[in-house]
């Protein structure tokens, strides 16, 4: 009986993991097979070297991240703004893809190609807040300045270590959500 080889997916798993973890540059063939208690020879049979794996993780982030995450918000209860809520919180409120999510943003302040892929994905997110916001408002520089108050929220609420005069970080996010979609959406921030 042949051995098993470890699937590809476990590959790019990993690899995701130690990106969110430790950055880029730790994201390193033998550090991953030795992760997966495997040698690193079965790497070969799917990737023809660490770039390629890379940009598998890449695909995969934004396979997870966006088309995933949308097409669960759509299956949800509510309107288009519950929706944009919903897609917001599954991305910037879960511990896996946040992680991978803030390490794709550190990447991509060093790498050209990646900061272009983190930008169609940004764009592709701001449109689901601008679907949702022109959805009830017309002003169109207004739907801007609040998809783009709301993704801010989203991503930097995240990285400010800031107290709130006797409210709790819940309440704040709260009120600033619906100050920023013009409506009460609850303590998960868009």
């Amino acid at each position: 009986m042949g051995s098993l080889r470890t699937p590809r997916e476990k590959w790019i798993e990993e690899g995701l993991r130690v990106l969110a973890e430790q950055g880029v540059d730790a994201v390193r063939v033998e550090v991953l097979a030795r992760a997966l208690g495997v040698t690193k020879g079965g790497f070969y049979g799917y990737f023809d070297d660490r770039d390629a794996l890379l940009a598998a993780m890449l695909d995969a982030w934004e396979r997870e991240s966006v088309d995933d995450v949308l097409e669960r918000a759509r299956k949800a209860e509510g309107d288009i703004v519950d929706q944009a809520r919903i897609a917001g919180q599954l991305t910037f409120s879960n511990d896996r893809l946040l992680p991978i999510d803030l390490a794709v943003r550190a990447w991509a302040r060093r790498d050209p190609v990646v900061a272009e892929r983190l930008h169609t994905v940004d764009n592709r997110r701001m449109q689901v807040l601008r679907e949702a916001i022109s959805s009830y408002c017309p002003d169109p520089d207004e739907v801007e300045a609040r998809s783009l108050a709301a993704f801010c929220l989203a991503i930097g609420r995240h990285l400010i270590a800031a107290d709130h005069a006797g409210r709790t970080r819940n309440q704040v996010l709260a009120d600033a959500a619906t100050l920023i979609l013009g409506r009460a959406t609850g303590p998960a921030a868009p």
